[in-house]
């Protein structure tokens, strides 16, 4: 229910915000509003302000369908206008007020997730403590010299090392410099006796392909640094028959010791040999004894390779740390990381267009639902994070060139100003045609990886 309700939320929230840019900059210009649409398909509810605009009588609904809405416009292509009430058409505003009117929806969830981003900063939030859990064996930060347990002080690119306030700090920034091909300098704190150090993590190595659900798995940097430690089994689980339970901590698996809750995942994926799991004895810690279980893992598909399961969380839960900053800092922050996340999704669509990335990172409705439900578990700042994000990614994919979105819209005001002369009617009706399939094709990719990631 709660996933329900928090992807419905969201996109009424993005929808209404997208519509109201166009809504507002409409009525700035002068253009009559016919109808302010969130949702498509039958009506739900209705209702027309008393106190609007002088010369607006917008209709405001809400349809049944939430995937979408409109802002209809006078506009003498779709209908006759009264000759007293033309000036306030929208295909007779000069071009810079169609194209602000058609800009403004994105730019309205750009601003959005400026705000969200910058919520999220004044309120803090709580994110894990940037204490490595052991690296992939074979991963680019086990090349590198890391070998779990160091907390990293800062990090950078070009040898301009700023603090890293969190995992996920730090994870963002190697999200950042695996998809431009650029190395990440990191900086480990003092332990002990051991002083700081500088170890470079060769993320040019990285290839656009590589941006794949699997790409935390080839840096080697999954998890920070948790007790090895099992939590909740599930009924009926392999963990659950072979007499694990909520709370044991794992000291070692046959000869191999535990440190982490990262290193004990790793290994138990590991347990595999050919089509069956290996068996071998857990020395675990129960309440302050001793004792030694034999557990069988099952074997399943991950990714086109065979893994072992037990069925049960594993890890406690890491150290804690609350990230927060000031008014100004938290909006500067917002607007930075909105312009982060814009870029990078700019260019993965670019290499996801010329094969350079894979298509798997493609997500639809279904994936949406289920982060927007595990985020609002999570609490309120995650799912403003949340919302944050798919406001960016609705505003970049609004401004792609499609004929059927704004950014389509645009590139006809662009061939407009440049000639003089408007899209005719019948390329347009081309392109708009052109634009629904590939559009199309896009939501079946996505639907396809939705359904791949969550049922496969």
């Amino acid at each position: 229910m709660l996933t329900v309700v928090a992807f419905i939320v969201a996109l009424g929230v993005l929808i209404a915000v997208h519509e109201y840019g166009h809504y507002r900059v409409a009525v700035a210009c002068g253009v009559k509003v016919l109808r302010f649409s969130v949702g498509f398909g039958k009506t739900l509810y209705r209702w027309q302000p008393r106190l609007q605009h002088p010369g607006q009588q917008t209709e405001f609904v809400i349809g049944a369908f939430p995937l979408g809405g409109y802002v209809k416009m006078l506009d003498e292509r779709e209908g006759p206008v009264a000759p007293e009430e033309r000036a306030r058409a929208f295909n007779t505003q000069p071009l810079r007020s169609r194209a602000a009117i058609v800009a403004a929806g994105p730019i309205a969830n750009l601003l959005l997730a400026i705000f969200l981003y910058a919520a999220v900063n004044w309120i803090g939030v709580q994110e894990p403590v940037a204490r490595l859990a052991q690296p992939v064996v074979g991963s680019l930060a086990a090349d590198a010299g890391l070998r779990g347990g160091e907390q990293i002080a800062r990090a950078g690119f070009d040898g301009d090392l700023t603090p890293v306030q969190s995992f996920e700090d730090l994870r963002w920034r190697m999200t950042r410099g695996a998809l431009d091909s650029r190395d990440l300098t990191v900086e480990v704190a003092a332990q002990g006796s051991a002083p700081s150090r500088t170890l470079v993590l060769p993320l040019s190595r990285m290839q656009a392909s590589d941006a794949d659900p699997q790409m935390f798995r080839k840096i080697g940097v999954l998890a920070p640094l948790t007790r090895p430690e099992i939590g909740e089994v599930m009924a009926g689980s392999a963990a659950e028959r072979s007499g694990l339970r909520e709370g044991d901590l794992v000291l070692a698996i046959g000869e191999k010791s535990m440190v982490d809750g990262q290193q004990l995942r790793e290994l138990i994926r590991a347990l595999v040999e050919g089509d069956r799991a290996q068996v071998l004895p857990w020395t675990i810690q129960r309440d302050g004894g001793r004792l030694t279980l034999e557990v069988v893992p099952e074997v399943r598909e991950d990714g086109g390779a065979k893994v072992a399961r037990i069925g049960a969380y594993v890890g406690a839960a890491p150290e804690m740390t609350t990230v927060r900053h000031g008014p100004i800092d938290g909006l500067w922050r917002g607007v930075v990381r909105t312009w982060e996340v814009s870029a990078l999704t700019v260019r993965m669509m670019g290499k996801m267009v010329i094969g350079e990335a894979s298509l798997k990172n493609l997500s639809g409705p279904l994936t949406i639902a289920d982060y927007a439900g595990k985020s609002a578990s999570l609490g309120l700042t995650q799912y403003l994070v949340f919302l944050a994000l798919i406001s960016v990614s609705l505003g970049v994919l609004n401004l792609m060139p499609l004929p059927v979105l704004d950014g389509g819209h645009l590139m006809y005001y662009l061939w407009e100003a440049l000639t003089g002369k408007s899209v005719s009617d019948a390329w347009m009706e081309r392109l708009q045609r052109g634009g629904v399939a590939l559009l199309l094709v896009m939501m079946s990719i996505a639907l396809f990886n939705d359904v791949t990631r969550l049922f496969g």
